[in-house]
């Protein structure tokens, strides 16, 4: 048995479910009673929401309903990054919601070297955006890839191209 396995660590998220999640709140914002004449609108950008609403009541529901679909739909809510709420026009509110994707160098580190000093025969290396786990087991594979859902990291992990 040459041949080593290996797998990818990321941080991604499904962008159709996240559009469908926001579609959905939008719907339920301009049927509920209590914000139906907030005029709230929720823009999705590249990387970002951007909330624009009547005042922070009412953004702290949209972000309730916002959380409730996006976990409905099997996102992380650890995607989001709730920017500082800022005054818009109109006495109105605005904020930006970041989407986090990928795994920064530093959480790279932080995995690879937990990997290095727990499994002495697994290898780990930083990607890019990306942490690729090699070894020749994978029974070995298998312990790391659970002693990683153990941990509680900053960002959504996600294992893929297990070979």
């Amino acid at each position: 048995m040459a041949s080593a396995f290996s797998f990818d660590i990321v941080s991604d998220f499904d962008r159709q479910e996240l559009v469908n999640a926001i579609d959905q709140t939008m719907r339920e914002v301009q049927s509920r009673y209590d914000l139906k004449d907030t005029n709230t609108t929720l823009e999705l950008g590249e990387s970002a929401i951007t909330v624009n609403t009547d005042s922070e009541f009412t953004l702290q529901a949209v972000h309730t309903i916002l959380q409730t679909k996006a976990a409905k739909r099997n996102l992380s809510l650890k995607i989001f990054d709730y920017g500082k709420i800022e005054p818009a026009s109109g006495n109105r509110v605005r904020q930006e919601i970041k989407l986090q994707k990928g795994i920064s160098a530093e959480l790279g580190k932080q995995i690879s070297k937990l990997i290095r000093d727990e499994f002495k025969k697994v290898q780990a290396s930083i990607q890019g955006d990306a942490v690729r786990v090699s070894a020749k087991s994978k029974d070995e594979l298998q312990a790391v890839i659970q002693r990683l859902k153990q941990e509680d990291y900053p960002a959504a992990l996600q294992f893929t191209n297990y070979r």
